[in-house]
């Protein structure tokens, strides 16, 4: 399908493009920079000229040969599901944008290439104008944390004003923005991160308490903050802790955790269980900036890598205690 653009637009398109990409399944070993076409948007796509690119776990996971789609990947592998940049080019149908445009997307099948690249096509439904509290790099790092984050809170568990809810890996890219969601929807938060950073983190987001799930008496705080049990829990992480955190809930709580945790939760009668996936679409889009902004949501970087570095951000991300998110830095 051919692709609409303004002339303009196209002179300045590259026919070629930088992308950290892997041509097998492996450890962060196996990325190099390529020279790669410049993808071509369909007619309900965009092309984004990429600020910055998200680094997650699922990443690593596609790294390591698993596929979100089922198919068999196919290589060279751009990968990256989330980022932010501006509007390069227009699909023939598209008409919500304008080029020139800052965005923020999220794109779950990289089969035709990720964020990790200096460009990269986004189904127009997949991406939005970025909120004004947000700079490029924090954009970059909030669409998947951001609509998974938000999803929980409002769609999953129904978040309501002076509940007691529970966040567990609260300190990640995910977990940094639940807090914050939550605070917006005005439940009390206790937020289990990682780490004396992490706790110092989640307290000047707003939890109205924190605790070192490694280190800290979880059960104590737990006790203490909700001694006649939780009304929720967001389990960002599997494990014993998150099994803890369940065992709080008063009967008839709710649980909710994103597809994907390892080990996911037992089932319990009498809690309403609900896993979830972060689904980008225009409704979830408008409703994650409108959240934002109302917020004023702070995006916390725990670092930022060059291009060129990709297989570097990814040895961080293989180590753990991530503070916030990981991004590459393409522009």
């Amino acid at each position: 399908m051919t692709t609409k653009t303004v002339p303009q637009a196209r002179a300045a398109i590259p026919a070629t493009m930088r992308a950290a990409a892997i041509d097998r399944a492996g450890g962060p070993e196996v990325f190099s920079v390529h020279s790669l076409p410049v993808p071509v948007p369909d007619a309900h796509e965009i092309l984004i000229a990429v600020d910055t690119a998200g680094v997650a776990k699922w990443d690593a996971d596609i790294r390591g040969g698993w596929s979100p789609t089922k198919e068999p990947l196919r290589y060279p592998l751009v990968l990256g599901t989330d980022g932010s940049g501006t509007v390069a080019a227009l699909g023939a149908r598209v008409r919500r944008f304008e080029l020139g445009e800052p965005v923020y997307g999220f794109v779950w099948d990289t089969t035709k290439g990720g964020f990790y690249a200096e460009y990269v096509a986004v189904a127009a439904d997949s991406a939005a104008a970025v909120p004004k509290p947000l700079d490029m790099v924090q954009a970059g790092a909030a669409p998947a944390s951001g609509l998974t984050a938000l999803q929980g809170i409002d769609d999953a568990l129904h978040v309501k004003h002076d509940e007691a809810l529970i966040i567990y890996g609260a300190s990640g890219g995910l977990g940094t923005l639940a807090v914050q969601f939550a605070k917006l929807r005005r439940a009390r938060v206790l937020a289990i991160g990682s780490g004396q950073d992490g706790v110092a983190l989640l307290k000047s987001l707003g939890a109205d308490e924190a605790v070192d799930g490694h280190s800290g008496d979880v059960a104590a705080a737990i006790h203490r903050f909700a001694p006649d049990g939780a009304e929720a829990v967001l389990g960002l992480a599997g494990g014993e802790v998150l099994e803890l955190c369940i065992t709080s809930l008063r009967a008839g709580g709710r649980l909710a955790y994103p597809n994907g945790i390892d080990p996911a939760p037992k089932q319990r009668r009498g809690i309403e269980t609900t896993p979830y996936d972060g689904v980008p679409g225009v409704k979830q889009f408008e409703h994650l900036s409108r959240a934002i902004e109302q917020g004023r949501v702070r995006v916390p970087i725990a670092g930022e890598y060059a291009l060129a570095d990709a297989a570097k951000a990814h040895e961080r991300l293989a180590q753990g205690h991530i503070v916030g998110k990981l991004v590459l830095r393409v522009r």
